[in-house]
């Protein structure tokens, strides 16, 4: 069964938010857009793509937040996370950062997690996370 749902931003090509099968619950790449615009929150940039502002803090912020209110519109909750991959555009200068958050949002969760960097992403995005989730019998 796909999922798609309005409270996360569009997807940027011909895939769902998620797709449930079975009693697992598989998100697509997820990133810190905001739902109904295209906005980065932390990212401003001038016409020629260059960065005027940059606040990676806010990506992440925004993405953990996407992938809560996508479970949540399939009707999981992030206890049901039990593996995450993690792509970042700079893992020098923003693994530290992301750990730390990561650890804030999701430590007593504890999914699997892999992390990697990757030269770029959809959009001007710094982060994106890929999520599977059981679903315990009954609970959608």
């Amino acid at each position: 069964m796909e999922i798609i749902t309005h409270q996360a931003a569009k997807p940027l090509g011909a895939y769902p938010h998620a797709k449930k099968v079975g009693d697992f619950l598989y998100l697509s790449g997820i990133g810190p857009r905001k739902a109904n615009s295209d906005e980065i929150p932390g990212l401003k940039l001038d016409k020629h793509g260059n960065y005027l502002a940059f606040d990676f803090e806010a990506q992440c912020q925004s993405v953990f937040d996407n992938v809560k209110t996508v479970l949540e519109e399939s009707g999981a909750q992030l206890e049901n996370l039990i593996d995450i991959t993690v792509f970042l555009t700079d893992m020098k200068r923003d693994f530290h950062i992301y750990n730390k958050l990561y650890t804030d949002f999701f430590g007593a969760i504890r999914p699997c997690r892999t992390t990697v960097e990757v030269s770029s992403l959809p959009s001007a995005i710094c982060i994106e996370l890929k999520c599977i989730a059981y679903l315990k019998p009954n609970t959608i």
